[in-house]
């Protein structure tokens, strides 16, 4: 068995051709998207974060409305730029968003990306340290989260507080117990899923990997998730590694689904530049199911993880890209073994 979800970066622009046209339409139809995919046997909804885009940028009252709708599928974000957090602040509504849906929350963080603006995260208030960096900003923010959600006192009690409080110091509530180990690293590269592993977070990796090596994305990437498992084991942490990995897949068994992507079935690797360097990113799957079962299980890095989110394209609406998990499950995954 191999959990599959859908990964939405809730894009919503006014043009005539998006079913998504402004920023409610996004956060209403991501809930709605989440309920239709629990409905249809997926396991994941997920969504990416960025802030100052016509996408999703506050992802705990989402997750915690999807929660309140949903039973059974896990909710989480793919990812959370840490250069933008106050760590104290993201462990309260983290906690009260998987109380909310029962202890569901799988939260993606990373060190962050290329964004709209210039040094986005000085507007939200936070500056790198005098001789360190954003990553280094992003990582000691993770750190802190990381310490609060273990759920110890660490605050100094009021001697006169307005009302009483329990004996020793203070924690952040609402906590919920669980959630440190249900928190995933971002990685782009090799280097960072090793720190991932060593840290006991689990390891998310995207359709694009900040270096290049010269072989194919997904033989890359299964050396990512080597060297993190590695990593892991060697720090001896005691719950399960998980390893994410997403991919674009579009099982075309409709003339619709022919006609919108099937020009992908082409679709290679590229190598480009990202932050100065060079970057791969991973091929785009669309092709009828038996040419998709055959393609995927060429993948190793889709074997080498235990969760799959496919990169849906929510500007299509609700019911498009629910068929799009529907087919995968339906006509795909068993042929693969993963149902």
């Amino acid at each position: 068995m191999k959990k599959i979800g859908f990964l939405s970066f809730g894009h919503w622009t006014p043009s005539p051709r998006s079913l998504v046209q402004s920023a409610s339409d996004a956060l209403l139809q991501s809930i709605e998207l989440a309920v239709a995919a629990e409905e249809v046997g997926a396991d994941g909804a997920y969504f990416r974060v960025h802030h100052f885009a016509r996408q999703l940028a506050s992802p705990f009252p989402l997750l915690s409305a999807i929660g309140a709708r949903t039973s059974r599928i896990e909710i989480g974000t793919g990812v959370i730029d840490m250069r933008y957090e106050n760590p104290l602040y993201m462990a309260e509504t983290a906690g009260a968003a998987d109380l909310i849906a029962g202890g569901r929350l799988q939260l993606g963080i990373s060190r962050g990306s290329p964004e709209q603006v210039v040094k986005g995260y000085e507007y939200f208030g936070h500056h790198p340290a005098e001789g360190s960096t954003d990553a280094d900003m992003a990582r000691e923010h993770t750190a802190k989260l990381l310490d609060v959600l273990r759920g110890e006192g660490f605050a100094e009690p009021n001697p006169q507080p307005m009302f009483p409080n329990p004996p020793g110091l203070l924690r952040i509530e609402p906590h919920s117990p669980g959630l440190r180990e249900r928190i995933w690293w971002g990685a782009g590269t090799r280097a960072t899923a090793q720190w991932a592993g060593e840290q006991g977070m689990h390891l998310m990796s995207s359709t694009l990997l900040t270096e290049e090596a010269g072989v194919p994305f997904h033989q890359l990437q299964a050396e990512q998730i080597r060297l993190f498992k590695d990593a892991w084991n060697a720090a001896g942490h005691p719950h399960e590694p998980r390893v994410s990995v997403s991919r674009s897949i579009f099982p075309l068994v409709s003339s619709v689904d022919h006609q919108l992507f099937g020009r992908q079935a082409a679709s290679t690797d590229q190598v480009g530049h990202l932050d100065d360097g060079l970057a791969r990113f991973g091929k785009t799957y669309a092709a009828e199911p038996d040419k998709l079962i055959e393609d995927l299980a060429q993948d190793e890095a889709v074997a080498a993880a235990d969760t799959l989110l496919l990169t849906v394209p929510n500007q299509l609406g609700v019911d498009y890209n629910a068929h799009i998990l529907d087919s995968l499950l339906r006509y795909v995954a068993p042929g693969l073994g993963w149902r």
